[in-house]
């Protein structure tokens, strides 16, 4: 098959990053042919809590707008930094750990946005994403349309000067950094203090047994224990990448 076919391009993303992207596409295609109206996909905590519309908890994370420029830029960081989180030393073999990091970002941004205002999140996840990888990767130099050259911390802030330089709020992907340094903390700055310290609990995060066996993390024979470790991976190192579109 040719190595540039879309459909095998498609298929070798991996499979959180592929649902996402799919969902996200749908939402949007459904949007642009008035199957669905926006106006039933964004984050209202009254319509939620008063109305019963739990979607919304959901929805507001898979809209990104209609087919357009701005939207081809989102899902091109979505599906390149998910990516490369999902294929990357930390989370390879690790779907429920993905999985569960998603989830824990998603719940956070979720409860900061009645107090700001925001009925989409899908920005705000895709920066937390950006801002994790570019963390764990700190040594990959990149450069900004090929002119301003950095190294992966530094991309998130990138990418939002050039958001707010577009015209589009600050406040959405400020949330998504806040929220990816928040989970970079709990995550692998913690437990490093915790072990140093020896504080009794080392590890915050834990993904539940339940999520990993969903995911077909936990090795069968196993159920739904408590104690399962995963083996350890071999290193290796994350793609480079370019941040201009």
């Amino acid at each position: 098959m040719n190595q540039a076919d879309p459909w095998q391009w498609y298929n070798e993303i991996p499979i959180v990053s592929r649902i996402y992207l799919t969902a996200s596409f749908i939402t949007t295609a459904a949007c642009a042919l008035d199957v669905i109206s926006p106006f039933s996909l964004y984050f209202n905590f009254g319509l939620i809590v008063y109305k019963g519309q739990f979607w919304r908890i959901i929805t507001n994370f898979l809209f990104f707008g209609l087919f357009s420029l701005d939207f081809l830029f989102h899902m091109y960081f979505l599906v390149r930094y998910c990516r490369l989180l999902e294929e990357g030393t930390d989370f390879r073999s690790r779907t429920g750990d993905f999985v569960w990091m998603i989830c824990f970002g998603a719940t956070l941004m979720t409860m900061t946005a009645p107090f700001v205002s925001v009925h989409f999140l899908g920005s705000s996840l895709t920066f937390m994403m950006v801002y994790v990888w570019g963390r764990r990767n700190e040594h990959v130099r990149m450069s900004f349309l090929g002119l301003f050259p950095f190294t992966a911390p530094y991309l998130p802030w990138v990418l939002l000067t050039f958001s707010v330089l577009l015209g589009n709020p600050a406040t959405i992907d400020l949330i998504g950094i806040c929220v990816g340094h928040i989970y970079y903390f709990l995550e692998y700055v913690y437990p490093q203090i915790a072990d140093l310290r020896g504080w009794r609990w080392r590890k915050l995060l834990v993904t539940p047994a339940v999520v990993r066996h969903l995911c077909g993390q936990v090795p069968p024979g196993q159920g739904f224990g408590v104690g399962v470790v995963d083996a350890p991976l071999p290193p290796a190192a994350d793609e480079g990448a370019g941040a201009g579109p």
